[in-house]
């Protein structure tokens, strides 16, 4: 941009801090969907540790390029808001994925995740992976499991060798 007005330069480093500082961001567009409606993902998707913002395309585009997404122009188009998320990603996308279930005039568009562009089939792959919390918790099933389960492995192969040493 040539001399830009500084409310644009501005814009733009909000967008690119906000990709920056998010672990996620979905594409959407919103078309058609009313002001309560949107109001309504946003409360959803806000108790899933996400925000979802409308900027024009054209300073998205540019913060995108700005933070290693450029990639992610093609997908700034048409109306478009943007799920910011910091967190559980996948909680955030299911809670987007319902939306558009709900609505049809809501429509995933796709995302980056890292450094990782995102089409809306990943969005959806993304939407059914357990929550955070429970990948945690089976992860941590499997840890108290490992020991447990070694344990009784040893006592089995202990209990074995002494009853062929009382056998011979």
């Amino acid at each position: 941009m040539e001399n830009p007005r500084p409310e644009k330069v501005s814009t733009v480093a909000e967008i690119a801090s906000l990709f920056r500082d998010a672990d996620a961001a979905i594409l959407t567009e919103y078309r058609g969907l009313t002001v309560a409606q949107l109001a309504d993902i946003r409360r959803q998707l806000r108790a899933a540790g996400g925000k979802l913002k409308v900027f024009k395309n054209t300073l998205a585009r540019i913060a995108a390029r700005e933070t290693g997404a450029g990639d992610l122009a093609s997908q700034l188009v048409g109306p478009t808001a943007i799920a910011f998320i910091k967190g559980d990603v996948a909680a955030a996308a299911k809670v987007l994925r319902e939306a558009s279930k709900s609505n049809p005039l809501l429509v995933l568009k796709g995302g980056v995740m890292g450094d990782k562009i995102l089409s809306a089939k990943d969005v959806e792959v993304l939407a059914d992976l357990p929550s955070r919390d429970t990948l945690l918790a089976m992860f941590a099933g499997l840890l108290v499991a490992l020991p447990r389960n070694f344990a009784y492995g040893l006592k089995a192969l202990i209990d074995q060798k002494s009853e062929a040493e009382t056998a011979a």
